[in-house]
């Protein structure tokens, strides 16, 4: 009987294999949220004025598109009141500048007016050493066989610094994310370390180290956690919201998502040998 049974199993599964469905959750939708990048980077070696900041909403889970937010008007201030203008390349909700003055250690304001709603936030451009020198290692990783990379720098003694790091790879297209602080080595030589265990011989790896604030290193933090490091994170949409330094200042609770940072950066391109 049991033989019988098993039998006519096997015949169901060879003549009806099994099909799925595609559900679609009824989700409750939240009122659109500003989202604002405005990451400010100044690399060395370059004037630093031209600048972007993008304006866009949050959106339905199931859109494919990201809504633009056009007709702003945006602008950074200095300690000095100095004004920098950005504006939109029309309809594309991207602001442009190009006569910002960088300064180590100054700090700015932004200001975002949209929809009679005025967002402000407050931060200081922060400085980074130089990378000096890029290793590879042949033999490194848990099984001794992985290409490592790593970016060298000397930090400064005098103060308290905290870094972005990003590695992009060109084959697989991907960019790993970390930050870190000098807490264990401050005044020493340091370095930056590659996360990608599929290295090899010909990839082209682009090496950035960014200064950022107490503050933004947190707010990295909490991000990258959420959104994950090896994929292209953590600029993405988390799955939970995460608050930046911006303020609504006509109605506190309709807040806006984003950070206003301002960072000195360094820039490397390394071919793996």
């Amino acid at each position: 009987m049991k033989k019988t049974h098993l039998f006519f199993v096997i015949i169901i599964a060879i003549f009806f294999p099994s099909c799925e469905d595609v559900v679609t959750l009824d989700l409750n939708t939240a009122p659109p949220k500003l989202v604002i990048e405005a990451t400010l980077n100044w690399y060395k070696g370059t004037s630093g004025k031209e600048q972007k900041i993008k304006l866009t909403t949050t959106t339905d889970y199931y859109s494919n598109a990201i809504p633009k937010v056009s007709g702003a008007t945006v602008y950074v201030k200095n300690s000095s009141n100095t004004t920098f203008n950005f504006t939109e390349n029309p309809n594309t909700g991207e602001y442009f500048c190009t006569t910002f003055i960088p300064v180590i250690n100054e700090t700015y304001t932004l200001t975002v007016i949209s929809n009679g709603q005025t967002y402000t936030a407050t931060e200081t451009l922060k400085p980074v050493a130089p990378i000096t020198k890029i290793v590879q290692n042949n033999l490194g990783g848990f099984d001794g066989k992985t290409i490592e990379i790593k970016a060298y720098f000397n930090d400064p003694a005098t103060e308290n610094n905290y870094y972005f790091y990003r590695y992009s790879y060109q084959n697989p297209l991907l960019n790993n994310y970390y930050v870190g602080e000098d807490t264990y080595f401050q005044g020493n030589e340091f370095f930056s370390l590659s996360q990608n265990d599929e290295l090899k011989t010909a990839d082209k790896i682009t090496i950035s180290h960014y200064g950022i604030s107490k503050t933004y290193s947190n707010y990295l933090n909490v991000l990258i956690s959420i959104a994950g490091s090896g994929n292209g994170a953590p600029f993405q949409s988390p799955s939970a919201t995460v608050r930046g330094n911006i303020i609504n200042t006509t109605n506190f609770d309709n807040y806006a998502l984003g950070y206003f940072s301002l960072s000195e950066a360094d820039i490397k391109n390394y071919d793996v040998q």
